[in-house]
């Protein structure tokens, strides 16, 4: 019966109310006149007639104007509330006055009754469909505990109140003076009863609605619900549900910034510099992870033009899209320009420097993902070395001011072929930087960025998703960690400390180890991790080794006398580069080993200049490779064959 009448179309729904009202009013006048005659049988002569006819009709209209039957009755506001008010008192007053002009017998208590009852049948009738309407959508809906009763708990119950998924059942809250209290009609608890609630109400899910509380108190919360069999997830910030980007009942899964407790630094991450505002800038890899977020806070410098680089057509045009967006949303008076191009063509790239006469570049175009380069060594060191070498170059010729690369953590010490081209490729701006002075050449090496392609972080959520397991390489492994935000706004202000040939390297924070990461995943997404000690569990860990190239743990400096600067959270690195002219005769070595595509030797190289590779696994380019099985499988070693495979390759 309830169903048939939720899905009547809206126009039955609005006669449907009319005919409530259209009944309700004569029957409120009855009850008004029984209660004041004592009597519930009674004659109407043609002038009370007359004046009651006048009084509904009016009233009716009423109704119509202030918009009562456009209303929807589940979602009811102060202004259904306020109409109805407003109309049944005017048609009490009505109905004094048309009693008085039509000069019909009326006692004068009557319409102050009439007034009453009506209020109670016209309201009380929509106010009794409309909890009859929430209860029923409670049964359907999934319980939740709502932790935090300040601003975001409250609107996100009412919010699920009236839609969403969840049924809220209690509000859980820090605050002793909270506790016991009543809010929106859910009772408040201290965290210490969450297990007694999880048992009483067969909760199985913890909706965290914390506001503005810091990421570090937040990973204190997350630290004390682990143990609990719940899936754990939060609400939209409350600056994205205000701006309209997201809606409070959005539930998602928990931040990885939440379970590190890590909270970003942005103090002055908005204020002027010197190498942006006013100026034309240009963000080559403008499209990936950490290109696109230095384009969006570079939009809110001030640039007099920005310049978006990239070799991918997709993600330029993505980036392009959110960035035009930015400018559209906060009035911004900057010419954001997309251009698809590579690096690697330096003809093309200082074409590109002088017609728009760019003054900062930030150079954020790279292959990133270990195994990828050591599977494809030389388009690895191709984009990487002399993407950035040619770049640069032409950034000379063009008189480009300043020059910032992003780099790596991997270019310390490294094991693979990607963490020693980015380590080249450092070698060759601090070459630059000697061998001129009028372009200021630095670098910015951070480790892992949380969110980026390639990060963890949403790999075991769709292994935990899908039930498991969850695989990670190694026991011990351990990595640094850092927004996106975060990153990108430190290389920004790194860029405003350069003097030429500078190292600066970020302070990441403590290492976190990737297997406690994904335990403690396991258990905010509701489930048990199964092992020796559980073997019921719900998502096992499983170790599948050390990747190609990859190591245990990461390192930031290659010294250990580091230089502060004047931010404390960027450091300068003390580390030793080569001159021009040695990294000429290599650059050129490279060169030719690339051209007769001699993985080997192109390793060699890398390990032979003062890069401190030291390989962890063997030659992983997978054509070099499949051309060796030839080699060993089809005809013997320096035959013509082999010439003309090497040539073909």
């Amino acid at each position: 019966m309830l169903n048939q009448l939720l899905l009547l179309p809206r126009s039955y729904k609005r006669i449907l109310s009319l005919g409530v009202d259209v009944v309700g009013l004569p029957f409120a006048f009855w009850l008004a006149m029984s209660v004041r005659l004592d009597t519930v049988s009674h004659e109407y002569p043609p002038e009370l007639v007359a004046s009651l006819l006048v009084s509904f009709l009016i009233t009716i209209y009423l109704f119509v104007r202030l918009g009562l039957y456009r209303a929807v009755i589940r979602f009811m506001s102060d202004q259904a509330v306020l109409a109805i008010l407003v109309g049944v008192s005017v048609s009490a007053l009505t109905l004094a006055a048309s009693s008085f002009i039509f000069q019909a017998w009326l006692p004068r208590s009557v319409p102050f009754i009439y007034w009453c009852i009506a209020l109670l049948l016209v309201g009380g009738s929509r106010m009794l469909m409309r909890s009859w309407l929430l209860q029923f959508n409670r049964r359907e809906k999934e319980i939740v505990i709502i932790y935090g009763a300040g601003s975001a708990g409250v609107q996100l119950v009412t919010a699920l109140m009236q839609a969403g998924d969840y049924r809220p059942i209690a509000f859980v809250d820090d605050d002793r003076l909270k506790h016991g209290t009543i809010i929106q009609g859910l009772r408040v608890y201290p965290p210490t009863s969450i297990a007694r609630l999880i048992e009483k109400y067969d909760c199985h899910r913890l909706l965290m609605a914390l506001g503005r509380t810091t990421h570090a108190q937040r990973a204190l919360i997350l630290r004390f619900l682990e143990p609990f069999p719940l899936i754990v997830q939060t609400v939209p910030e409350m600056e994205a549900v205000l701006s309209g980007r997201a809606r409070i009942e959005e539930v998602r899964d928990i931040d990885i910034e939440d379970l590190l407790g890590r909270d970003a630094v942005c103090d002055g991450c908005l204020s002027g510099n010197r190498s942006i505002t006013g100026k034309v800038v240009l963000v080559s890899g403008a499209g990936g992870s950490i290109g696109s977020e230095l384009c969006r806070q570079i939009l809110a410098l001030g640039p007099a033009r920005l310049i978006l680089l990239d070799l991918s057509e997709y993600g330029l045009y993505q980036i392009h899209k959110d960035l035009m967006a930015q400018v559209k949303s906060a009035l911004l008076k900057v010419d954001v320009v997309p251009l698809v191009g590579s690096v690697q063509k330096q003809h093309r790239m200082e074409i590109i420097l002088r017609t728009f006469g760019v003054q900062t570049v930030f150079h954020a175009a790279a292959y990133k993902h270990v195994p990828l380069v050591e599977h494809n060594v030389i388009e690895g060191v191709r984009n990487n070395v002399f993407g950035t070498w040619y770049f640069a170059e032409a950034a000379i010729a063009a008189g480009v001011e300043s020059f910032v690369l992003v780099s790596t953590d991997k270019a310390v010490r490294p094991t693979n072929v990607m963490g020693a081209s980015k380590r080249l490729a450092e070698l060759i701006l601090q070459g630059l930087a000697q061998r001129q002075k009028n372009t200021c050449f630095s670098m910015v090496r951070f480790g892992n960025v949380l969110g980026s392609s390639g990060s963890v972080v949403p790999l075991f959520r769709e292994q935990i998703r899908a039930g498991g397991p969850v695989t990670v390489t190694h026991p011990d492994i351990i990595r640094y960690f850092m927004t996106i935000p975060e990153a990108a706004m430190l290389v920004l202000q790194a860029s405003n400390l350069a003097e030429g040939g500078d190292v600066f390297v970020l302070d990441m924070g403590e290492p976190v180890k990737i297997v406690d990461l994904a335990r403690k995943m396991i258990h905010l997404m509701g489930c048990r991790v199964r092992d020796e000690r559980n073997p019921s569990g719900d998502i096992e860990v499983v170790y599948t080794g050390l990747r190609p190239g990859e190591k245990l743990f990461e390192e930031l400096l290659i010294g250990n006398n580091p230089e502060g600067t004047p931010h404390p959270r960027i450091l300068k690195a003390r580390e030793r580069s080569m001159s021009w002219h040695e990294l000429r005769v290599l650059l050129t070595q490279l060169d030719s080993a690339c051209h007769e595509f001699d993985c080997s030797k192109v390793r060699q190289l890398l390990k032979d200049a003062p890069t401190d590779f030291q390989p962890a696994d063997g030659l992983g380019d997978l054509v070099w490779n499949e051309s060796g099985l030839i080699q060993e499988n089809v005809v013997p070693l320096n035959t013509t064959a082999v010439k003309k495979v090497r040539e073909l390759l």
